[in-house]
């Protein structure tokens, strides 16, 4: 068998030189069509790549502000500080000294208490009356006790006392 020589006539010459010309045409419209649909999506993909990452820096400031508001809520439900106040250390004539000294130990009998729970604190009012109550100081030879006369319970826990002779 042998291939038939149309490659001599001109017809033939013409048709598949069309033929290259039209897929080499076709070949270069295909790329530029193609090359035109890469870059759209490039762009819509760097788009939405710099959209994330906003997104990513946005959720990790919400999940750090949600972080430290709930540290400031959880501190804001504990009892954060104790203070003392005697009302009447001036009428046995005590000293700024041996006031802060009574205020000191209450405070130190009644630590404890911080970094508790407000709703456990409150609870156990009648102990931290008690516990004040039921304590005894000495000076001079003469015996004191202490009486609990107001108690505001809030992040500070404000206990104010006067102090009496023990009968």
């Amino acid at each position: 068998m042998r291939i038939p020589p149309h490659y001599q006539q001109p017809t033939w010459q013409r048709f598949f030189a069309g033929a290259a010309i039209g897929a080499i045409i076709s070949w270069g419209v295909f790329l530029f069509i193609y090359g035109v649909n890469q870059e759209k999506h490039s762009t819509i993909i760097n788009e939405q790549k710099q959209t994330i990452q906003e997104l990513q820096n946005d959720k990790k400031i919400y999940q750090e502000e949600y972080t430290k508001l709930n540290k400031e809520a959880q501190k804001k439900l504990t009892i954060q500080e104790i203070k003392i106040h005697l009302t009447n250390g001036d009428r046995y004539l005590f000293k700024d000294f041996r006031i802060k000294n009574i205020e000191n130990s209450i405070k130190e009998d009644l630590s404890d208490l911080i970094t508790k729970d407000i709703e456990s604190v409150s609870s156990s009012q009648l102990l931290i009356e008690r516990t004040i109550e039921n304590r005894i100081f000495e000076f001079d030879g003469k015996k004191y006790k202490l009486e609990l006369t107001k108690l505001l319970l809030h992040t500070t826990l404000y206990i104010e006392v006067k102090i009496s002779f023990l009968d």
